[in-house]
């Protein structure tokens, strides 16, 4: 071992007996190292014998009864239990921290996903919400975990859906186990290595320009404002043209200097569609969001262009594509799915079943398509 980790992990040993028990993030900033640092050695000694691990927590061994309950005042989360003591996969005992956007629309059903996963393990899931402010992801984060959560469900407010140059290291550095939702960094960034589970927004785009393809179109255009899910859907929708041998749509408008109200991005979209209909060709269109579709058919047919004979739509999301005057093709992402599986693959984590230093995760679910007469 060399001197400087022997050193560390001696003042680890010498603290943890001292006190009994110690919160293992209170520990990593007392001794100025990163968590993930702290995580080896904690590794290591807790293979040697020489200290017991918890959910957060480390404690000393004392041979004669075991490990030390924790001292008065100790900072240990109240619902802390010992790791596997649920059996494989269990989750008794354990509170999972979810940070999302909003709970209405798409999230709600992400959030009810990752609910029942939780629940039926018997864990508890506790949520902050950021609706999009600034830096309000990290708060809540920060509040979730000095709160007792164990672990976390996070979905940054990052634009694109992937983080920009230098934004968004922070996640990487959290002192508890972490699964992104809806989500993606990209390689090298330091959130590459967390776990992640998303809809695979390129496939969905892909699988409504076939439909459509199929039906005989040839020019499709993509309509869809700025969110965290266009860039992926542009992605597979471009791949797919290139593939089917399609023709090209008019190009999107270009932002302009000035950031645009909602009424100004809704008339821009309304331009483009009927401008790429009467203009540039176009018979078919992928429309994100459904409420946007929804809006817009009435306004397309006041200038003149009917829903389906000259522009046939699929939507992206189906959260209310069912419901309008005449119910709407859709592409569905598996919202329910997603929550579900990153629950279930962080209680994993924290109960055993996946090691928590393991190979991580990458799990991206095929959305589907649901067509309406």
């Amino acid at each position: 071992m060399r001197p400087h980790v022997d050193r560390r992990q001696a003042r680890v040993l010498t603290l943890v007996r001292a006190r009994g028990s110690v919160r293992v993030a209170d520990l990593a900033q007392e001794l100025g190292i990163s968590p993930v640092t702290l995580r080896r050695d904690i590794e290591a000694m807790t293979a040697r014998g020489e200290i017991q691990r918890m959910h957060g927590v480390i404690s000393r061994v004392d041979p004669a009864h075991g490990p030390a309950a924790p001292r008065a005042g100790a900072s240990v989360p109240a619902t802390a239990t010992a790791r596997g003591a649920a059996g494989p996969g269990g989750g008794e005992g354990l509170v999972v921290g979810m940070v999302v956007p909003t709970t209405e629309y798409y999230y709600a059903e992400v959030v009810r996903g990752a609910r029942e996963a939780v629940e039926a393990r018997g864990a508890r899931l506790t949520v902050g919400l950021t609706r999009y402010l600034p830096g309000e992801d990290r708060t809540q984060a920060d509040r979730l975990v000095s709160t007792g959560a164990h672990g976390l469900l996070l979905t940054p407010d990052w634009e694109a859906g992937s983080p920009g140059p230098g934004e968004g290291g922070w996640v990487a550095e959290l002192p508890v186990p972490t699964v992104l939702v809806e989500r993606w960094a990209p390689p090298g960034h330091p959130a590459a290595a967390l776990d992640r589970v998303a809809s695979d927004h390129a496939h969905g785009a892909a699988r409504a320009v076939q439909h459509l393809a199929g039906l005989g179109h040839r020019r499709i255009a993509l309509a869809s404002r700025t969110t965290p899910t266009t860039a992926r859907l542009r992605t597979g929708y471009e791949a797919a043209v290139a593939a089917l041998g399609l023709d090209p749509a008019p190009p999107w408008p270009a932002a302009g200097p000035a950031p645009l109200s909602e009424a100004d991005l809704f008339a821009r979209t309304l331009d483009y569609l009927c401008d790429a209909v009467t203009a540039g060709g176009v018979t078919a269109a992928l429309i994100h969001s459904d409420t946007d579709a929804i809006m817009l058919i009435p306004r397309l047919t006041a200038r003149g262009v009917r829903v389906p004979e000259d522009l046939a739509v699929i939507t992206y999301d189906d959260e209310v594509a069912g419901m309008a005057d005449v119910p709407l093709t859709a592409v569905a992402p598996a919202k329910h799915e997603v929550g579900a599986r990153a629950a279930g693959l962080l209680l994993d984590r924290l109960s055993g079943g996946e090691p928590e230093d393991g190979p991580r995760l990458h799990l991206e679910l095929l959305p589907g398509l649901t067509v309406r007469p």
